[in-house]
């Protein structure tokens, strides 16, 4: 699968990029998650809600919801609201929450790195839970829920993708994700082949096929003319050449065992770069 970009900024058009994507041929499109700044900005839920409404085919990516921004037992009623409204096209990205800053602005403690792992990891326990039994109780050090009951139950398994970078966390992706979506700037290509290593150990361990659990990359580009290097800026988080170079960068981050992408236009004109992905790019990609 290939996705796109969806930008969180308050002056964008994000159904008109949504529609641009879909009329593209882009499996899904994404956003992230940062309720907090000083740039103005929308709520991720709420603008991919909006996206949903005014689309048709193209699926909706999380990418990631901070678990401790929102009590799961609510993303999981969340959850199964869009997916049926939308007709089965949500993709839920979870992760255990990036800025320490935004958690503190907003009076929400900021949890250590071992209790956003374990908050992540019961976040996932109870959406699942909820999702598929009545009446139901989980008792973990950060969430619990008590004989809850969710109705109705999602029509499909909602897929779950989570951001991780760390051991414990890695090892919580392979045990319970169907999909890993690193990004590029904390992942970066020498150190994401022995980190997905890790997702498909843990998956082994946990009795799961390997192959079974996506790997996404969330990786900035921008087309232009033939360049030489990382990037024509010297800027080694874009991905920035001609579309040739383009393709043949991600075709060696596929060997890297990357199976999907999700791609984020970078430069004055995002509508104008996915153009150029979606014609330069992705049958290249698919092909």
């Amino acid at each position: 699968m290939f996705g796109l970009n969806l930008s969180q900024s308050a002056t964008g058009d994000p159904v008109g990029d949504a529609r641009h994507a879909e009329e593209l041929g882009f499996d899904f499109v994404s956003t992230s998650d940062h309720p907090c700044g000083t740039h103005p900005s929308s709520e991720t839920w709420t603008l991919l809600t909006w996206v949903a409404a005014h689309t048709t085919r193209i699926r909706i990516a999380t990418r990631v919801l901070g678990v401790p921004y929102r009590p799961p037992a609510m993303v999981a009623k969340m959850a199964e609201t869009l997916d049926r409204l939308s007709g089965g096209r949500l993709v839920l990205g979870l992760g255990g929450g990036y800025s320490d800053e935004e958690f503190r602005a907003f009076g929400l403690g900021v949890p250590t790195p071992r209790q956003k792992v374990d908050g992540m990891v019961e976040a996932i326990e109870i959406m699942r839970g909820l999702w598929s039994e009545p009446g139901f109780s989980y008792e973990g050090t950060r969430y619990r829920v008590e004989r809850a009951d969710l109705e109705p139950k999602p029509e499909r398994r909602i897929p779950l993708w989570l951001g991780t970078y760390g051991p414990r966390a890695l090892e919580a992706t392979g045990r319970l994700a169907d999909g890993w979506i690193p990004s590029l700037g904390f992942a970066p290509p020498e150190r994401a082949a022995a980190m997905r290593d890790r997702v498909r150990a843990a998956a082994e361990r946990a009795g799961r096929d390997p192959d079974g659990i996506a790997c996404v990359y969330n990786v900035p580009v921008r087309i232009g003319d033939p360049v030489t290097g990382a990037s024509a800026t010297g800027d080694p988080g874009v991905l920035e050449g001609s579309a040739d170079q383009v393709v043949e960068r991600l075709l060696g981050l596929r060997r890297l065992g990357f199976t999907s992408f999700n791609l984020m236009p970078s430069g004055p004109d995002p509508r104008d770069q996915a153009e150029r992905l979606a014609h330069g790019v992705l049958p290249a990609l698919r092909g």
